[in-house]
Formats: C-alpha cells, structure tokens, sequence
C-alpha cells in the first residue's frame, strides 16, 4: 500500500519541479519582450504593485478558506495581522526588499538578454551563502566553496563579451542592466534571510529538495537560452556557452546533500573504546 503513496508524492515534487521551471523562464522571457518592445512601455513600479495586490487577494482566499468560516477568519486576521503590529514591523522589511529587487529585475531586463538576465541572476546563490556565513554562523562545505567560486567564474565568462540578439532593435544599456541585477543580488541574499518571498516558492521549498532547485534553475535557463534564439535573434558565443554550462553545474553541486559524518565518528569511537578495552 506504501508504493502509490509514493508515487503520488514523486509526481508531485515532478510538477512543482515543472511549474518551478515553466514559471521562472516564462517570467523572465515575458518581461523581456515587454520591455523590448518598440509600443510605448508600461510603468515598471505599476506592474510590480499590482503583482503585490494580487498576491495580496490570493493570500486573502487561502486564509479565508483554511479557516472556513467568517469568524475564525476575522479572529485569524486579528492575531496574526492586526493584533500583531511588532511582527507586521518585521515583516515590513523583507517586503521593501523585495519590492526594490523586484523594480531592479524590470531595469536588468530592459537592457539585457533574458539568457544573460537568467545566468548573471544565479549569483544570488553565493551571495546568499555569505549572507549565512557571515550573518548566521553557518558553515559550508568544501564542496559548496568550490561550486560557488566555480558559479562566479562562469557569471565572468558569459558577461565578458555578451551575447547579442539581433532581433531587439531598443537602445540598451548592458553597464546599467548588469548594475540593476548586482542590486536585485544583494536585495535576493538578504531577503532570503528574512523570509521566503512567494506564494509558490513557499509550496517548492517544502515539496522539493535541493537538487530539484538546482536542476530547475539549470532547466530555466535553458529555455530562457531558447526563446532568446527564437524570439530575439540572440547569438550564442564560445564564452556564454562555457559560462552557462559552469553555472549549471555548480548550482546542481551546490545543492548536493552534505555528508552525514556523525554516525562514521560515532562508530569510529566506539572502536576506539572497545580497542582500548573501556
């Protein structure tokens, strides 16, 4: 009876992985080609706030359902909401966050690739990791340095000489594009510290592991590569290729499982006591 349980599970965590996929290269191809379009461009602020009311309703309905009736609901809302004004403080913060990172995503995409966008945007890994050590004393592993370092050197390679798309006719400014990203970086690397941002996100962190992140931010920029060739004539160089598939195997790296060695040195001491007759 165990197997089907199992199975369900596994084609769930297959379609958070898709959708994780789908949503992340769709997102940032769409913004792309809204932003390269010759009509006249839509406010980047008026779009980010109407993300944030809609997520807002979305959040309001799945509150509303959860309780399942108008007073539980109002009670909730009063505890955790309006009962709770320190907490509403704190969680003001990360929201600034992502609200510049957000307004930054529109800069970096208006003045490069979405190809480029997708691999320069995966230093938010590193940036994140020091966030950690350096503010959580956390530790990472050898393994983990080197996928970092190795994340970096690939970011170098595909912004030393940018790919081009032939296709997108709009004056662009890669300095200033890579700049909006660097910020979006920083404000990703605190902002995950703060809270997890996303309705989704907060499905895939608990459904999924590392690795299927991993493999999902690798597929995303795969297809982002695609529908750049497709839609805006970008040309691949010896250099993004390089630097893309870098990334991609140190984000698979990075999210490898640590190993366990607490039982290997609780072994290992036993044997010395049993050695020296204890």
């Amino acid at each position: 009876m165990a197997a089907p349980r199992e199975n369900v599970n596994l084609l769930f965590k297959l379609y958070c992985l898709a959708v994780m996929t789908l949503v992340a290269a769709a997102y940032t191809v769409a913004l792309r080609y809204t932003r390269t379009s010759d009509k006249e461009l839509y406010f980047s602020t008026t779009a980010v706030c109407i993300t944030e009311v809609i997520k807002l309703f979305l959040s309001v309905g799945i509150l509303a359902k959860e309780t399942g009736n108008l007073g539980r609901f109002k009670a909730s809302l009063r505890e955790n909401v309006l009962g709770s004004p320190k907490e509403l403080m704190k969680l003001s913060v990360p929201s600034l966050v992502y609200a510049v990172q957000n307004n930054m995503a529109f800069l970096a995409l208006s003045n490069l690739d979405a190809a480029v966008y997708q691999v320069t945007y995966q230093l938010k890994i590193p940036c994140t990791a020091l966030c950690t050590v350096l503010m959580l004393n956390r530790t990472l592993s050898k393994l983990q340095w080197i996928s970092v370092f190795m994340l970096c050197g690939g970011v170098i390679l595909v912004q030393w000489k940018p790919a081009e798309a032939t296709k997108v006719m709009v004056e662009q400014n890669p300095l200033l594009g890579f700049g909006a990203i660097a910020i979006a970086v920083l404000c990703s690397g605190f902002a995950v510290l703060a809270s997890v941002g996303g309705l989704y996100t907060s499905i895939v962190v608990k459904y999924t592991d590392n690795i299927m992140k991993g493999f999902s931010a690798a597929a995303a920029i795969v297809l982002s590569t695609i529908a750049s060739v497709m839609l805006f004539g970008l040309q691949i160089t010896l250099t993004f290729a390089l630097g893309t598939l870098l990334v991609c195997v140190s984000i698979y790296l990075y999210g490898l499982p640590r190993q366990d060695t607490t039982s290997i040195q609780q072994g290992e001491t036993s044997s010395k006591e049993r050695a020296s007759g204890v």
